[in-house]
């Protein structure tokens, strides 16, 4: 029989008969070996991205009226219970396909942009029919192996969030520059398997900035964590030096062991003197998109 309390089976996955077969072993049936080979299949499954386009809304201004389409982005291949999503007009499709077809023309000859609609742009029926061209456009984009690791990519998704929440960051207003700045460093987690692992540090060091200047030490020290290892393994010097001293700094507040990341910073400012800019990471972070 099998002992109780063994973590490693469960008598529910066991067929009756064979109850005290140890999995791995000869004593395994035929029905659980293929619920294993089923199991090992789902976890070898490639995660990929999906894209939705489920709404879109008209805007008018007073010398302009357009459509924007909201685009969730969440990937396959494992559960994904975050749905986050942005908003883009039909230029921004525009600007990124002209961006791609500059670095990737003949990559690109059967991925074909949705054509701009010259009249019935504001027609419900124009509006759901360019929705669905426009979500099977950037299915096709990911499908294209340059594309998806490109950076014109993943700036996409990202990049018109970042800048508006480093100008809410530059005038102090440091609560809906984090909500912007979670929405960016969500999508950028799950690009990452096609994206350099440095894509995620400036939304990660201007959250830590954030948080600080909000006064939760707590929330900014994770934060810089975070960015650091990248930082490091990559040699970007001017977001090392930044991180450490605020992780110093913060680390002595909150009673945590910093002797190691003292001899770092102080090993990387003799190294290095004259040849790393040491600004704050608030300073670093603010100059970032200006």
């Amino acid at each position: 029989m099998a002992e109780p309390g063994r973590g490693s089976e469960d008598p529910n996955d066991l067929d009756p008969m064979t109850a005290g077969a140890r999995p791995g072993c000869s004593g395994l049936t035929t029905k659980e070996l293929q619920k294993n080979l089923k199991l090992a299949k789902q976890n070898e499954r490639p995660v990929r991205l999906l894209f939705e386009i489920p709404s879109s809304r008209v805007v008018e201004q007073l010398l302009n009226k357009h459509v924007v389409y909201q685009i969730v982005v969440m990937r396959s291949g494992s559960f994904d219970s975050c749905r986050v999503s942005v908003e883009r007009r039909y230029n921004d499709f525009f600007q990124l396909h002209q961006k791609l077809l500059e670095e990737f023309n003949e990559e690109l000859e059967d991925v074909l942009l949705p054509r701009k609609l010259l009249t019935g742009n504001f027609n419900p029926e124009s509006i759901l029919e360019r929705r669905l061209a426009l979500q099977d456009y950037l299915a096709k984009l990911f499908a294209t192996r340059c594309v998806r690791h490109s950076a014109h990519f993943s700036e996409f998704f990202t990049e018109h969030e970042q800048k508006q929440a480093h100008v809410l960051l530059r005038a102090g207003q440091f609560t809906a520059a984090l909500e912007l700045l979670q929405t960016v460093l969500e999508i950028q987690e799950k690009l990452l398997p096609w994206q350099k692992s440095t894509l995620t540090v400036p939304a990660l060091s201007a959250i830590a900035v954030c948080y600080r200047d909000l006064d939760e030490p707590e929330q900014a020290f994770s934060a810089a964590q975070r960015a650091l290892p990248p930082v490091r393994r990559y040699g970007l010097k001017h977001y090392r030096a930044a991180l450490l001293e605020l992780l110093v700094d913060l680390g002595y507040q909150l009673g945590r062991p910093v002797a190691q990341l003292q001899d770092e910073l102080t090993a990387l400012r003799n190294g290095e003197r004259g040849e790393v800019c040491f600004q704050s990471l608030k300073e670093v972070v603010i100059h970032k998109f200006i």
